[in-house]
């Protein structure tokens, strides 16, 4: 975790939303100000606020 709080959620990454996982899995497009364009494969990009959703990092090749 970050100081602010905030996990290390990095460009490239691949993330699952907790809250949707009907989403599907998601690659983080930018992280700005606390908040993330995430392209998830079910329904495009989302705008994340990471003090409200804690993003689950996903590993290349994972579930």
């Amino acid at each position: 975790m970050s100081p602010s709080g905030l996990t290390d959620i990095l460009p490239g990454q691949f993330v699952r939303h907790p809250g949707r996982p009907d989403w599907g899995l998601g690659q983080v497009q930018s992280v700005i100000a606390g908040r993330a364009t995430v392209n998830f494969e079910h329904v495009g990009k989302v705008l994340v606020n990471l003090l409200a959703v804690t993003l689950e990092p996903v590993e290349e090749g994972g579930p």
